[in-house]
């Protein structure tokens, strides 16, 4: 009997299960027994693999590979549960604002000067968003050369735990019919896929205003294959070097909160394996303070070089973000990002409204200006548009050999003219919305559309010098008022950095698995495609420890 072909079989038959029957939920969040702070880890320990980062992609990841071994997830931040600034829509934008080191959110400002944030909690990126569920396009996942029909039942794996239908209320309505009137067309109706139109898509907020996040993708994790450390900060990945054709991650060194070091390594076995998900930033940033990374800019900060990888860190990407205010005359829902147009240009259209938006509308700059002003100005809402891909890049560089500090980054926004002329038609589609009978309800007649465009070019969205005024062009307004919508990515991008299998290419027994491999960012927001690719490349995983 051929067993290789028998075990292959028995794979695949449990990847089938896996997906048609999914994990029962085991324990409850927030009581996981499986969660410790770093402060009661050992000083040495060994699992089959080591998860670096639990965040959007980590969370599932090790969910998914605990079901037939034993894995360790660190995680930086703390968390999610029993803070409401995370938990509840209503305090959307306060978690943004916090800069403590207890913060879930870790504020950066990239080199461009446009200020950002990086999650630092259990969860993730999901913990501090705006919430919005959609999936990839057919055409982003036969490109990013994933198994069709593995991503849809990993995509419905997740959703029925964190992935909900809007209730639309008027203003997010007349966004809606405003697109449809503006030739944003079909009407899609509600809808998780990608498609050409105008759509209301998903949200991992429930009917309740509670937030649902990839921590909580852990109920399906077993329990007794699975450790978790908060707080538990990675300095480095061990490679083992002497007597090997090339370089193999075998373990990593963390501390907690107190300072003290701990060390986790492989156990015996080909399969066992260092996983990164530690964010677009973070993910480089560690390869590069392992010793993975560009030669010169290691040696420069007096790191070791392990391998010479000039790609580390290159092809970041972030997508410009332009924004109008609209104050209203009525009182509006508080509403995040429900309704999107995706446009045949390249723009995606959003909105959110309400007392919380200036949160979600960029930093806390405009959070403090917005908080500010009188009752009556601050009620309205702001529609988006946000550059699809995008096409300029950048790079990161580290700033110290302390894991903690932010890297610098620069996205070089609006690099490329066709990623502005994109952002001036997004720009232009805004106006005819506002412009529309569908919304003359949520406006004042007296605000015309240059003087709502110079209120927000008057605002401190970003550091940036402002140079726009109503008679000059909209390339000008794109440029001056920038702003995140946290989709940044690259760093680690497949075909560079990591093989089709998210393998580091250059070094055994390590990928990285997260938003660093991408080239372009999916659908019109990323979360879904990122906890998606978590449980994917478990399932993937699984199957191959168990075939072979």
């Amino acid at each position: 009997m051929n067993l290789g072909w028998w075990w292959r079989l028995f794979a695949g038959a449990l990847a089938g299960f896996l997906f048609f029957h999914g994990f029962a939920a085991t324990e409850t969040a927030p009581n996981y027994s499986f969660m410790y702070d770093a402060t009661s880890a050992s000083t040495l320990s060994y699992y089959d693999y080591i998860i670096v980062g639990g965040g959007t992609a980590g969370c599932p990841l090790a969910a998914t590979l605990s079901q037939n071994a034993t894995v360790l997830l660190l995680e930086r931040g703390g968390s999610p549960y029993g803070n409401p600034n995370i938990t509840k829509m209503a305090s959307f934008g306060a978690a943004l604002s916090d800069l403590s080191q207890s913060s879930p959110s870790q504020r950066f400002i990239s080199e461009d000067g446009v200020i950002n944030a990086r999650a630092r909690v259990l969860g993730g990126g999901s913990c501090i968003n705006a919430g919005f569920y959609t999936r990839a396009s057919d055409e982003y996942i036969k490109q990013a050369g994933w198994d069709g029909r593995l991503v849809k039942e990993s995509y419905q794996w997740m959703e029925k735990s964190v992935a909900f239908e809007p209730s639309l209320g008027q203003w997010q309505s007349a966004v809606r019919d405003g697109l449809l009137l503006a030739g944003v067309m079909p009407s899609n109706g509600f809808t998780y896929d990608h498609i050409y139109g105008t759509k209301v898509g998903g949200t991992i907020f429930d009917q309740q205003g509670n937030r649902h996040t990839a921590a909580d993708l852990l109920e399906y994790a077993n329990p007794s294959g699975l450790t978790v450390f908060l707080h538990a900060s990675v300095h480095k990945i061990l490679f083992a070097i002497k007597g090997k054709r090339r370089p193999k991650a075998h373990g990593v060194v963390f501390r907690d909160t107190t300072g003290a070091k701990h060390k986790a390594y492989l156990k015996q076995g080909s399969k066992n394996e260092i996983i990164v998900s530690a964010g677009a930033l973070g993910s480089p940033q560690l390869l590069m303070l392992s010793g993975v990374g560009p030669a010169q800019h290691l040696k420069s900060h007096d790191i070791t070089v392990v391998l010479d990888h000039p790609l580390v860190g290159q092809g970041m990407s972030d997508n410009p973000m332009n924004a109008v205010f609209i104050p209203s005359p009525l009182p509006v829902e508080v509403s995040l990002i429900q309704v999107v147009g995706i446009t045949h240009f390249g723009s995606y259209i959003e909105a959110a409204s309400g007392e919380n938006f200036a949160g979600g509308a960029s930093s806390s700059p405009a959070v403090e200006y917005m908080n500010n002003l009188d009752e009556t100005t601050f009620r309205g809402g702001f529609i988006l548009e946000k550059v699809m891909g995008p096409i300029s890049t950048g790079h990161l560089e580290l700033r110290t050999r302390n894991p903690n500090d932010n890297p610098s980054v620069t996205f070089n926004y609006f690099k490329d003219p066709q990623d502005l002329q994109r952002c001036v038609q997004g720009i232009q589609t805004i106006e005819k919305i506002i412009e529309s009978k569908a919304f003359f309800r949520f406006r004042y007649e007296f605000l015309s559309w240059p003087i709502l465009l110079n209120m927000t070019a008057n605002a401190p969205l970003n550091l940036l010098p402002k140079h726009y005024n109503p008679s000059m062009p909209l390339e000008v307004f794109c440029k001056d008022t920038v702003m995140t919508i946290w989709h940044y990515h690259g760093g680690c991008q497949v075909g560079k950095v990591v093989d089709l299998d998210y393998k580091v290419l250059g070094v055994d027994a390590l990928r990285v698995i997260d938003g660093s491999t991408f080239n372009d960012s999916p659908g019109t927001n990323p979360q879904a495609t990122v906890m998606m690719l978590g449980r994917y490349m478990g399932v993937k995983i699984l199957s191959e420890r168990i075939a072979n």
